[in-house]
């Protein structure tokens, strides 16, 4: 595909994706989620990448969905673009590869939802999250009321989807919707340094890791320990055995690509 919106840059096993369309505060639009459909595709079959980083160009991370191309739609017509939205925000949470969302300014409505949609949210001290479609009379649509009350309880996340209110970076992280909080320069560095640390981790284990936690959080705890064990076993003819006979060695791990 020819990417419009998206742009892929690739070093040292971490691929940084940015966002690119701050004429509209990188709202998201039809566009927007064929190329990011076609990207996690991409980068699913490419050995060379471990780590992705999403960040956004300009002001916004994302500043939510783009208005002037849902009004006017049908109730029909609503109901498909926010599954097209969900399908995609799922495969992004499904990519095996852990997905940092390194949030630079406003991340709204279908922005905050997006990087709800990554496994680890980094953001510069002048970041704005909150879910605003209250304002407009909607109610979310990629999934938002399924994922933040997964991520910071329910009360804080009827705060937010009652409310419309914008809460700013440090807030956001006594919530727990964001895991780390840095200065605007600083942003970017950190998320690819944290990046690269996962990148150097025994690859299976990441991927099983993301997988089991992914899973488990969606079944009964005895199910998800079952899972836990069953994958905590199957590394241990492979990766693990390799991992463990280095610690006790005293040398770097040699892991398979």
């Amino acid at each position: 595909m020819n990417y419009e919106i998206l742009k892929m840059d690739v070093a040292e096993a971490v691929a940084v994706v940015t966002i690119s369309r701050p004429q509209a505060m990188n709202a998201l639009n039809t566009r927007f989620f064929q190329e990011m459909d076609s990207l996690v595709a991409e980068i699913a079959g490419r050995d060379d990448i471990k780590v992705v980083i999403i960040t956004g160009d300009g002001k916004a991370f994302v500043a939510g969905a783009d208005i002037a191309e849902m009004v006017g739609k049908t109730r029909d017509d609503a109901r498909a673009f926010s599954k097209v939205g969900q399908r995609t925000f799922r495969s992004l949470e499904l990519l095996e590869k852990p997905v940092i969302a390194a949030v630079n300014g406003f991340a709204l409505g279908g922005g905050c939802e997006l990087a709800l949609a990554c496994d680890i949210r980094i953001a510069s001290a002048k970041a704005k999250f909150g879910q605003p479609e209250v304002n407009l009379g909607l109610i979310p649509g990629y999934a938002a009321t399924q994922r933040l009350p997964r991520l910071i309880g329910l009360g804080n996340a009827l705060f937010l989807l009652l409310s419309g209110e914008m809460v700013g970076a440090e807030d956001a992280h006594r919530m727990g919707l964001v895991q780390k909080v840095v200065e605007p320069e600083a942003l970017l560095p950190t998320a690819v340094e944290l990046a690269k640390t996962i990148a150097a981790k025994g690859p299976g284990a990441v991927r099983l890791a993301k997988r089991v936690v992914r899973e488990g959080i969606l079944k009964d705890f005895e199910s998800g320990c079952a899972l836990e064990s069953a994958e905590f076993g199957s590394l241990f003819e492979n990766e693990g055995a390799e991992g463990m006979k280095a610690f006790l060695e005293k040398r770097k791990p040699q892991w398979n690509a």
